[in-house]
């Protein structure tokens, strides 16, 4: 959601150097087991990227501008970060689980979002992923706060169903939604 794939160009084009139908090298990307581990901690972030490289048969120097190119069709989205960052002045506490690998924090360095959270929780440092609900617990003990004083958005009914099970208030956010008229009530509510 913060951060999304606006040009899918970059794996398309490494699609299309191996030979395999669009979408392959995202599947293999994000749906290997590699990446569960690497998400849940168990498997570093090099070791994910050599399980990659070996699954598409390429070789280190071209595993290496794989990685480089996989991504550089993302794109944080700016209104949600600016909304994000007017809840903030606000005096709303934001906070971020994520289904991470290990380079979460780099990447929202990168993008200069950490200063958006008052706490972060990645699955790899916790080892479990939503929709566990001890992921949903993880972070409201980092906040101090009872499920029924937070609010979680996801762009996965899953995660959000995950969420509503822990007793949260869940927000299935959508490409073009009005987040900030989907969250105020909730907002006034949980003041």
């Amino acid at each position: 959601m913060l951060v999304k794939t606006v040009d899918y160009t970059p794996r398309h084009a490494w699609d299309d150097r191996l030979n395999l139908p669009r979408g392959s090298v995202e599947r293999v990307a994000h749906g290997s087991e590699s990446w569960r581990q690497a998400q849940t901690g168990q498997l570093a972030l090099a070791d994910y990227w050599k399980d990659v490289a070996r699954q598409l048969g390429l070789n280190d120097s071209a595993a290496a501008q794989f990685a480089r190119d996989f991504y550089s069709g993302d794109q944080p989205d700016a209104a949600l970060l600016a909304y994000l960052r007017e809840l903030r002045r606000r005096g709303h506490t934001v906070a971020l689980l994520s289904n991470a690998s290990p380079a979460l924090r780099g990447e929202l360095a990168a993008f200069e979002m950490t200063d958006l959270f008052d706490v972060i929780v990645a699955s790899c440092e916790i080892g479990v992923m939503k929709p566990d609900a001890r992921a949903y617990q993880a972070v409201l003990n980092q906040l101090g706060r009872l499920p029924a004083e937070a609010i979680f958005i996801d762009d996965l009914p899953a995660n959000i169903a995950g969420a509503r099970a822990v007793g949260l208030h869940g927000v299935l956010y959508t490409p073009g939604m009005d987040l900030p008229a989907a969250l105020e009530p909730l907002l006034l509510t949980n003041a």
